[in-house]
């Protein structure tokens, strides 16, 4: 009888023990799950992502200079920038506000909207591009003309969108013309896309 009741004894001993291994390798595992999921949570909430602030007004009268809708994908720096030269008078050589001919116009554009030093001449901005076609033109893409020697390059601008792009032309300084019009459509050369 003895026996019997050891064996039973030791039998409830050994059940409790596997028990309470079973009951700490369940709470064990929640501590890791529920440590995991604190952690998610608070990498979630240290991660915050904000829109980037925009100046609306900016952009409106951006937009409303440059005679083109500025969507939100659209690079907003490089239509901020251009407006701000609207106006300005054409002069030779120049890269100011003060006066700038089309390729400073260009080059002032390009750094500081996307940060690009281009080169200074006209000839030199389409040996820094590759060659896209009319059709295939994007945003900040560089627009070249030629002269009265169709072989020779005389004239950059940067495309905008909907067949506009803004330049410094040699009449009215810096303005916005479209590449359809008669003059630019026989002068049109190629576009250029910095590689």
């Amino acid at each position: 009888m003895k026996n019997e009741e050891l064996t039973k004894h030791e039998g409830r001993k050994t059940r409790d023990k596997n028990r309470r291994k079973r009951t700490l390798r369940a709470h064990s595992s929640f501590l890791i799950l529920y440590s995991s999921f604190i952690f998610f949570l608070l990498c979630l909430t240290g991660c915050r992502t904000a829109a980037p602030k925009l100046d609306y007004r900016a952009l409106v009268r951006a937009a409303d200079r440059l005679g083109v809708d500025i969507g939100p994908k659209d690079h907003h720096a490089l239509y901020l920038e251009a407006a701000q030269w609207i106006g300005t008078p054409y002069r030779s050589g120049g890269q100011s506000r003060r006066g700038t001919d089309c390729s400073g116009f260009v080059r002032q554009v390009y750094k500081a909207a996307y940060g690009i030093d281009l080169p200074r001449s006209t000839d030199q901005q389409m040996d820094a591009t590759s060659r896209v076609r009319r059709g295939k033109l994007r945003e900040g893409d560089l627009v070249f003309f030629h002269g009265s020697r169709k072989r020779r390059v005389n004239h950059v601008g940067i495309y905008l969108k909907d067949g506009k792009f803004v330049h410094a032309s040699t009449s009215r300084g810096v303005m916005v013309s479209r590449l359809d019009e008669d003059y630019w459509d026989e002068h049109w050369m190629r576009g250029g896309r910095i590689n």
